[in-house]
């Protein structure tokens, strides 16, 4: 208790235990003996009495100091005591020691501070508050990076404001919120919108926010910007996806290069009997309809072995500098006649430049590409075909470098593929034709073209968009290759490890005006070159058991410089390459099956 003008008349054990002093210590001097110096200054002790006095009660916080001289921290109450005729007796004060409790909400507060620092401070993620009906209590610097909003234009508004119109519309805000009520956390990932009404895609937690009862107080929700990683995901994915595809092509292409390699051996005995038949006399040759029938089913075998190393990447290509404009302008006749009169067909032709490719391949993909659209829209649709110059920047379309292109394209309004088809349609024998309408080969054929020509096949299509396919060639500069005078009568040297092939080649040799020699292994041909010196041209197969022709051609040159060397095979490309190397590119090479002409041709040609 106090005296009216502040002194101590009264003193518990409770005072006399946190303050330090005995009844007899303290009584009758003034209450202010408990305040800090700087209070005493200030009159605070005197300005508690008056409020206590006029208000009719003082409350308040703060230091007060022990009888060594300690502070401790103070919840201090003083009512005002008044007697008859409202006569101010004197006051009662009640003083707690909140010290720790003091201590205890500061660091609260300094932990809360820190916390609140760390969530201001973070930018690759926005941190935002949600009151339990989804409003926004608050917002970090992130949320405003990421978001593009300031806390102003965002506090009170609904979270929902940044979901696409789609997922407001499937009610997924709402959603997450009772999710992650009763699952204790939702998280996903999806397209949301920022402020300027782009779009990225977001990793999205949210997690619910209890108090002490267990009661729903609100949200924390933490959203993470991570479009790049997802591009980044999805080109991997797209990445290992052409990469598996082009193994798969790989494989089907080494396994159909072995089937011709061959049949190819077996069409070349063929093919040579019916050119050396023809030249038989009349009475020697009475079943002409049998030897043409032969003739059409061998060019039909050729023609499909022909496609299938087109697509392995194996069919070794007449390489040209070309005018594409003016090829197709050539070819054009061919293409319309391929086409229903009721259908339409434009051609728009750019200036494109010259490429390097096989004139005849590429009339065959032509028409391929010319035909298969024309199944694909009727009797009544359209097919347009393009020529258009690009300049591609590194990697742009597939994995081509940069530079200058010319591009082909043939499109239509057909019915178009769905994306599982389109992705088959360079698989050889994959065809959407009714049975016996195609062989599954045009399009893996134009494939293995533009993979020799150092080009790419690209296609677009999608149901009831049509289809449409463009071929990517590097420009050229014309090259213009001489040719060798024709040779003198000759010796050649014949080489096959397979006895039909070897006697038809020499047949044909023979018939050419050859002396011929044969040999069926590498070891007999050095012998034969060691008796005859005077033997000018060397004609072998690559693929022997003993010697291969690659190293045989090398002895025979490294014997006789001055001799004229053709190689031959029915299986050739990427696994002769891999095998040989650059020793295979220093010979001429012709494939199986050949015909007289084609030896004739060549053998006019080839250089020591």
């Amino acid at each position: 208790m106090l005296s009216a003008d502040g002194e101590v008349v009264s003193w518990n054990a409770g005072a006399e235990r946190f303050k330090g002093y005995s009844p007899d210590e303290i009584i009758g001097k003034h209450f202010s003996t408990f305040y800090t110096a700087a209070d005493k200054a200030k009159g605070v002790p005197y300005r508690a009495l008056y409020l206590a006095r006029t208000a009719g009660k003082f409350e308040d916080e703060g230091w007060r100091v022990r009888k060594d001289g300690s502070l401790f921290w103070a919840s201090v109450v003083i009512d005002p005591i008044f007697g008859a005729d409202d006569e101010l007796l004197g006051y009662t004060k009640i003083t707690r020691d909140i010290t720790e409790k003091r201590r205890t909400a500061e660091a609260l507060h300094a932990s809360e501070e820190r916390f609140r620092l760390l969530v201001q401070s973070v930018t690759d993620y926005a941190i935002y508050m949600l009151s339990p009906g989804g409003l926004i209590t608050n917002w970090n610097e992130g949320a405003r990076r990421i978001k593009r909003l300031d806390f102003d234009e965002v506090e009170g508004s609904h979270f929902s404001r940044f979901y696409t119109d789609e997922d407001k519309l499937k009610g997924i805000p709402e959603q997450a919120l009772r999710t992650a009520e009763r699952d204790g956390r939702y998280e996903t990932e999806g397209w949301r919108v920022r402020g300027d009404g782009t779009r990225f895609w977001a990793h999205v937690v949210i997690d619910p926010v209890f108090d002490s009862a267990k009661q729903l107080i609100g949200f924390a929700k933490i959203t993470r910007d991570i479009t790049e990683r997802r591009e980044a995901a999805l080109t991997l994915e797209r990445t290992r996806e052409a990469l598996q595809q082009s193994q798969k092509l790989e494989a089907i292409g080494k396994l159909t290069g072995g089937i011709a390699h061959d049949f190819n051996n077996l069409l070349s005995v063929i093919c040579s009997g019916i050119d050396l038949m023809r030249a038989m006399p009349a009475d020697l040759a009475q079943h002409r309809k049998v030897i043409d029938s032969m003739e059409r089913a061998a060019q039909r075998g050729a023609a499909l072995t022909g496609q299938l190393l087109a697509f392995a990447r194996e069919q070794p290509l007449t390489l040209e500098v070309l005018d594409i404009n003016h090829v197709i302008a050539s070819f054009e006749a061919v293409l319309r006649r391929a086409i229903p009169n009721s259908a339409g067909f434009t051609i728009k032709k750019a200036h494109v430049g010259r490429v390097q490719t096989d004139v005849s391949q590429f009339e065959s993909a032509l028409l391929n590409l010319v035909i298969n659209a024309r199944d694909a829209i009727g009797e009544d649709g359209s097919i347009t075909l393009e020529t258009r110059q690009a300049i591609l920047e590194e990697n742009e379309v597939e994995r081509l470098p940069a530079g200058m292109y010319a591009v082909i394209a043939v499109s239509d309004n057909g019915a178009g593929m769905a994306p599982e088809v389109a992705a088959r349609a360079l698989e050889p024998f994959f065809t959407t034709k009714a049975v016996g309408k195609g062989t599954g080969l045009g399009l893996s054929q134009v494939y293995g073209l533009m993979q020799q020509s150092g080009g790419h096949l690209g296609i677009e299509s999608a149901p009831g968009q049509g289809t449409c396919v463009s071929l990517y060639f590097p420009t050229q500069v014309a090259q213009h290759a001489s040719e060798s005078e024709a040779p003198s009568l000759e010796k050649a040297l014949v080489v096959d490890d397979q006895p039909d092939v070897l006697d038809m080649t020499v047949a044909i040799f023979q018939s050419l005006g050859y002396e011929a020699i044969a040999a069926n292994s590498g070891a007999e041909a050095m012998h034969l070159l060691q008796q005859h010196p005077d033997i000018h041209v060397l004609f072998t197969d690559v693929v022997m058991p003993d010697m291969n022709g690659v190293v045989l051609a090398q002895a025979a040159r490294e014997l006789m410089p001055e001799m004229r060397i053709l190689l031959t095979s029915g299986y050739m490309g990427g696994p002769l390459r891999e095998q040989f190397g650059d020793a295979l590119a220093q010979f001429e090479l012709i494939t199986k099956p050949y015909r007289l002409a084609d030896v004739a041709k060549r053998l006019r040609t080839v250089t020591t």
